[in-house]
């Protein structure tokens, strides 16, 4: 059944559902469903803006040039009627002033540029010894224990020690990369409370602090890593800035550990929650790809991705947009799309067909994939292989948050 809050209107495509209702952010997919009977689109009244769940809308708009994550490079505030930026978050403001999420080209195209290298397959590839070993051992550590807490002994450690690794930070800062990047992710919600953004604030202020001290030690003793790398590399005669290198390693740190947690969390739940062998699913590098891919369309951890339209836009059907609204493609809603994906309410893990949107797509499309892929296709396995009667203590509880779907912690024994 779809969450109590909900409501929709066929002749007005438009719905009625409280964000922080339980039994919506418990199970979204139900509202999903019956959402996805009426069509690719509807008008989320309390949100106040148009959202896209069809597969094909979602993709097409992901890589729709006159849509764009900014607004403020071809608009004033006072244009839009955009409220102006609270004094007591010009810290947070300051790191994301730069982020790669964020931006447009061509400013978004010489950033990227610079940080791709790092990411593609082929550099990625040569991690593999690395995670497998770190995953082998956080796994030594409580084997004996018989139970554990899966996103702190394992999911969280994992993603975060293998970016920091590659930036060149020492490991030992993990737990404070950590706290820092949990108190900024928390603003990516709707409408976040006062005390989040004090959190937030103070955290981006500290974030900033400590990675300036390590842009200024690789200046004088470069590395071979990736912050070396973007200190030092030019495109067109030109260096990244403090500001954007900042910017760009708490993006990297943030989203390069933050959605992976959750993935984990979210593909090691819907394994022990369903009717599967997890022998069969990892029985070769093929099954384990494809169980990878099923987890991450099943069971996404990015729900939601807003765009700003850059002019008036006429979608057509009744969806106009004026320059500076903002539309939500919904990736998971999409991922889960019964057009698109054969008996898409159910987890089959040898599916081969569509790829899932859980990166995105376009302009934007996750630069970490390549990364996120290859910690899944050995984390899961090595886990199920080593603790081969693992099943979960009790259900785990989701947590409070539309937009990052997840859990707050996930309880295993063996």
């Amino acid at each position: 059944m779809p969450a109590k809050s909900f409501a929709y209107d066929p002749a007005t495509r438009r719905a009625r559902l409280d964000i922080h209702d339980p039994t919506f952010y418990r199970d979204p997919f139900a509202v999903y469903a019956e959402l996805h009977r009426h069509g690719p689109a509807f008008y989320w009244e309390e949100l106040g803006q148009w959202y896209v769940i069809g597969y094909d809308a979602v993709n097409g708009l992901l890589r729709d040039r006159r849509f764009g994550r900014q607004i403020l490079h071809v608009a004033t505030r006072e244009e839009l009627g955009m409220a102006e930026p609270k004094p007591h978050l010009a810290d947070f403001d300051a790191v994301e002033a730069h982020s790669l999420l964020g931006l447009e080209p061509p400013a978004h195209t010489r950033l990227r540029t610079l940080v791709n290298r790092a990411f593609v397959s082929r550099q990625i590839e040569q991690l593999r010894p690395g995670i497998a070993t770190l995953c082998h051992t956080l796994i030594d550590g409580f084997e004996a224990d018989g139970k554990a807490e899966l996103l702190k002994a394992y999911a969280e450690v994992i993603p975060v020690t293998i970016i920091a690794r590659m930036l060149g930070i020492p490991v030992e800062m993990g737990d404070k990369l950590l706290e820092w990047s949990h108190a900024m992710v928390r603003m990516y919600v709707f409408n976040p409370p006062y005390e989040h953004e004090i959190a937030a604030n103070r955290a981006a202020a500290e974030f900033a602090a400590y990675l300036k001290t390590v842009i200024a030690e690789k200046r004088v003793k470069p590395a071979d890593d990736l912050m070396t790398h973007m200190v030092t590399t030019e495109k067109d005669g030109e260096k990244l800035s403090d500001d954007e290198l900042v910017s760009t390693a708490v993006l990297l740190l943030n989203a390069g550990h933050e959605a992976t947690v959750h993935q984990i969390g979210n593909a090691v739940n819907t394994i022990l929650s369903h009717d599967v062998d997890p022998k069969a699913l990892f029985a070769d590098p093929r099954a384990t790809a494809l169980s990878v891919e099923e987890c991450m369309r099943f069971a996404a951890p990015l729900h939601n991705f807003d765009r700003f339209a850059l002019s008036d836009i006429d979608l057509g059907d009744g969806i106009v947009l004026k320059k500076g609204e903002q539309i939500g493609l919904m990736l998971a809603a999409a991922n889960v799309d019964p057009a698109k994906f054969t008996d898409a309410a159910t987890f089959r893990p040898d599916r081969d067909e569509a790829p899932h949107l859980s990166f995105g797509a376009g302009l934007h499309f996750c630069i970490g994939a390549p990364l996120a892929r290859l910690e899944l296709n050995i984390a899961l396995p090595i886990l199920f292989e080593r603790l081969p009667g693992l099943k979960l203590a009790k259900t785990p509880e989701v947590r409070d948050s539309f937009h990052f779907h997840g859990m707050e912690r996930v309880d295993l024994v063996w």
